[in-house]
């Protein structure tokens, strides 16, 4: 039966354009879909979001070729300080210690969606857009897709449909998949400061009884990532400058001197939402579209880009033995392999959010205790910090590429 295209990716975000990049160069026929222009995409709030890209996604990110323009625009993270407000225990990694240049790395995600971008554009890799997804069936051979650009209506078909468009994925709407979600009655502040004494590539990571705050070195600043409850958000964002940089202080401490903010800041409701099934008929839903975390431990992105790498090495591989690459076992193939990376990182990161959470004296000791030892037993500490690189798990490679 003719189709008009092998695989057709809803997105033309970070997941989207990164997996049509993976999939460049082989002989799928491939278009994404977005609903947005790219100028909107570029204004859009939530590109101000800093990313902490763990070693295993730079890795990745430089098997699919991005790497080299984004490593100009990101800063390196060589110190991981963790600590627990009001409380003894604490714990350090070191890239040195580990060997590594960096254990990650810090960029924001318009810096890196624009260059993902640029590579789609130059790889002439066809983009239906700006374009709306309004309704999706599969048969026993093709997906068939009902689009609204402008006034018109397009019906198209493709052997597999990939839902890479966001939290509030409209293809995932359409399929009908229900979520499981946890709200977590927290709001994440996000902004810039200057700090009076250099960050030296040090990132910090400090529990409150609030919620985990975040300072990720960022070129010359640090990346503000704030967790507080609702109420506490709400009346941050109204305050005065002034008053909200002497919250901040007090929450952190003068331990780089006096704050100053460089950027406006910007809001985010937090809760854990996962979908139930990651596929349905010749449909596969992938990043954000499956799965949203908490940023304690900046594993969004992450999990995300693994998604995309997984699926990209069993549609290649699939495609190079002639098989069809919408097929129902394929589909159960990548659910199956990435089930267990998803249910570790999204159990670790909620786990992390309700442990630094209590106030109960008998969790607030038991969690200090082991952030002291992580920072004695150099065991111990090796597992953080290939958990906090993203090695931890299996790197897919990418079809013919390097393994990565």
């Amino acid at each position: 039966m003719k189709q008009d295209y092998d695989v057709l990716i809803v997105g033309g975000g970070l997941a989207g354009n990164c997996l049509a990049l993976a999939l460049q160069g082989s002989d799928l026929n491939i278009a994404i879909v977005e609903a947005s222009t790219r100028e909107q995409l570029h204004n859009s709030p939530a590109g101000d979001r800093a990313l902490a890209l763990a070693s295993g996604t730079v890795h990745m990110l430089e098997a699919l070729g991005i790497w080299p323009a984004a490593k100009a625009l990101a800063t390196p993270i060589k110190t991981i300080h963790v600590s627990d407000q009001g409380h003894f225990g604490k714990t350090r990694l070191s890239a040195k210690k580990e060997g590594v240049a960096a254990l990650g790395y810090v960029i924001t995600a318009r810096d890196l969606e624009d260059v993902v971008s640029q590579l789609v554009a130059q790889a002439d890799i066809e983009q239906i857009c700006p374009a709306r997804v309004i309704g999706i069936a599969s048969d026993d051979h093709l997906a068939h897709i009902s689009l609204k650009q402008q006034d018109s209506s397009l019906n198209i078909s493709a052997r597999l449909v990939i839902g890479a468009d966001g939290g509030q994925s409209t293809v995932r709407k359409l399929l009908e998949i229900d979520q499981a979600v946890t709200e977590y009655q927290q709001t994440a502040i996000v902004t810039t400061i200057k700090t009076e004494i250099g960050h030296d590539n040090v990132a910090y990571e400090r529990f409150t009884s609030s919620g985990p705050l975040a300072l990720l070195p960022f070129k010359d600043d640090y990346a503000v990532v704030w967790t507080r409850s609702k109420e506490d958000a709400e009346q941050l964002l109204l305050d005065n400058e002034d008053e909200f940089l002497a919250n901040l202080q007090a929450c952190f401490g003068y331990k780089l001197g006096r704050f100053s903010l460089t950027a406006p800041r910007r809001s985010f409701p937090l809760s854990l939402v996962r979908a139930k099934s990651m596929y349905s008929g010749r449909v596969v839903i992938i990043g954000n579209a499956a799965h949203q975390l908490h940023p304690v431990a900046g594993q969004g992105f992450n999990l995300g880009l693994r998604d995309v790498v997984q699926l990209a090495e069993n549609l290649l591989d699939a495609a190079q033995q002639g098989g069809d690459i919408g097929e129902q076992a394929l589909l159960e193939q990548y659910a199956a392999q990435r089930q267990k990376d998803h249910d570790t990182v999204i159990n670790f990161t909620d786990s992390l959010v309700k442990l630094f959470s209590s106030q109960w004296l008998s969790l607030a000791a038991a969690r200090n205790s082991g952030l002291a030892l992580f920072d004695l037993v150099p065991g111990a500490k090796k597992q953080l910090a290939r958990h906090a690189m993203g090695l931890n798990a299996r790197m897919p490679h990418v079809g013919s590429r390097r393994r990565v």
